[in-house]
């Protein structure tokens, strides 16, 4: 599986080459977060999220399909007792309905043949008024980057800018979606959204 041969250079990637980006991505996801809050990682990678979202809540949960980088955010958070490290399906959470305060899934939508199955995933998991968080490379498309993903096996299937991520959401029928982009060589779109 792509993702997880890449695991071992992705931190590389997420660290050197989009280093701005992410570091004000993951700075604004965490600023997010409450002490109390039960919450759900889907598509954790190598856990860049992960360890800036765990010290801020009370409980993560970061999950993933690919076991390289499962293993490489286990080898992250080995000292961070809040946090439970497993495999998951984003469009079939085993979670029951109203487990988590908040979930993050970040630079996964992409990436997916159905992702309206997963936002009613991760809407079904949330508690009503919870919030769920969508961040996702924008302008990807055209970058030296995304072509050697793809020609490598990542397997985008749609790519985003501004206009279009907002778009997606409309089509998806959910209106009340807040922004933030967060830019950087890659820059993020981080959607927001209270789920009712």
């Amino acid at each position: 599986m792509f993702w997880s041969r890449i695991a071992g250079i992705y931190d590389l990637i997420e660290n050197v080459y989009n280093g701005k980006a992410n570091r004000r991505t993951t700075g604004y996801v965490a600023s997010l977060m409450n002490e109390g809050d039960r919450v759900l990682e889907c598509a954790c990678g190598t856990g860049m999220f992960s360890v800036k979202i765990a010290p801020r809540v009370k409980e993560l949960t970061a999950t993933d399909f690919a076991d390289g980088m499962l293993k490489r955010t286990r080898k992250k958070c080995r000292n961070l007792e809040n946090v439970t490290v497993e495999s998951g399906d984003i469009t079939k959470l085993r979670f029951a309905d109203n487990t988590f305060d908040k979930t993050v899934a970040a630079n996964v939508i992409h990436l997916l043949d159905d992702p309206g199955q997963a936002i009613s995933e991760l809407k079904r998991v949330v508690k009503p008024g919870g919030l769920i968080i969508i961040p996702t490379y924008i302008h990807f498309g055209a970058s030296k980057a995304a072509v050697l993903f793809n020609k490598a096996g990542a397997g985008f299937k749609r790519y985003f800018d501004e206009n279009s991520y907002k778009e997606f959401f409309r089509e998806m029928g959910i209106t009340n979606v807040r922004f933030h982009v967060c830019e950087g060589r890659m820059s993020c779109d981080v959607a927001v959204f209270e789920n009712r």
